[in-house]
């Protein structure tokens, strides 16, 4: 069974950076789908970006796009979030998506206060 496995999550101060990593494991197939969604508590679990077609579209959050960077190398994606607000703050789940079948990390947090 395909696993995620999510790093690089932590606590950081307002205005500075974090990179997160995801890296497929158990599959020997290149993921259609990768990418990053987040939960912050009391709320639903929004996207932050993904990549699809194999790497080939990228999408981000509108409000999120000019602080963050999605980035995939076969089953590895990486999010790089500059100046991080407290609003950042939450659960990052990595995302997967092949052949009509949905897979989710167990989450990484992100906390931002100073």
């Amino acid at each position: 069974q395909l696993q995620l496995m999510e790093s690089g999550g932590g606590l950081v101060q307002p205005g500075e950076s974090l990179r997160l990593s995801c890296v497929a494991t158990r599959t020997s197939a290149r993921l259609e789908t990768m990418g990053w969604y987040r939960q912050a508590p009391g709320t639903e679990r929004e996207m932050v970006a993904t990549t699809s077609n194999w790497g080939k579209q990228t999408v981000y959050q509108d409000a999120l796009k000019d602080r963050i960077s999605i980035s995939r190398d076969d089953n590895t994606v990486n999010l790089q979030m500059n100046s991080l607000k407290p609003e950042d703050t939450a659960v990052y789940y990595c995302f997967a998506r092949h052949q009509g079948t949905n897979y989710w990390g167990q989450g990484t947090q992100v906390t931002i206060s100073s």
